[in-house]
């Protein structure tokens, strides 16, 4: 787990939206579906990156105290 990974998925996602912009269909539709696209896009990124940062520095580590009681014979 590196912390680059999130730099090199934005990058990712920046030009997959460039990409959506120049190559979505002329007509009517054309600014909504490339808002629909970019927008996805974006909370996708955003939703990954926020999940991927807490699992690599979390801020409340687990604590290990009295999980199971000692064993005795």
């Amino acid at each position: 787990m590196s912390g680059y990974n999130i730099i090199w998925a934005f990058i990712g996602i920046a030009v997959a939206s460039a990409g959506a912009y120049v190559l979505t269909p002329k007509g009517n539709n054309q600014t909504v579906i490339r808002t629909v696209i970019i927008m996805s896009l974006v909370c996708c990124y955003l939703m990954w990156a926020i999940t991927y940062l807490a699992q690599l520095h979390p801020l409340i580590y687990p604590k290990k105290v009295g999980l199971r009681p000692p064993h005795e014979e």
